[in-house]
């Protein structure tokens, strides 16, 4: 993955990104507005297997919701945030991400 690439993904995860998952299995989960379906099809092209729901139409917001989870969230996704430097960049983003490892036993 290229140098951008890893940037953009780092810092969408950072800002808007959810490290948790449904009680049996992990999941990583971004949700924002309709007008940002095209940094979606990005992820969608940077995480082959992710999946983008929506349209939602929920009290007056309309948005997508972007998932990894299963093999996607440990074969591809995983490996790059590990090798990230997300615990120097934000420690309760780092926090998050390591309660779902520690949770779902990754």
């Amino acid at each position: 993955m290229a140098t951008f690439d890893e940037g953009l993904l780092l810092g969408i995860l950072i800002g808007e990104g959810h490290f948790g998952g449904d009680g049996k299995q992990p999941q990583v989960t971004l949700r924002m507005h309709t007008r940002h379906l095209r940094l979606f099809e990005t992820l969608l092209r940077l995480c082959p297997g992710s999946k983008l729901y929506g349209p939602y139409e929920h009290g007056g917001r309309r948005y997508y919701q972007w998932m990894a989870r299963g093999e996607v969230l440990r074969e591809t996704l995983l490996p790059i945030l590990e090798r990230l430097p997300l615990q120097e960049i934000d420690a309760h983003v780092y926090e998050r991400y390591s309660e779902m490892k520690l949770r779902y036993g990754l």
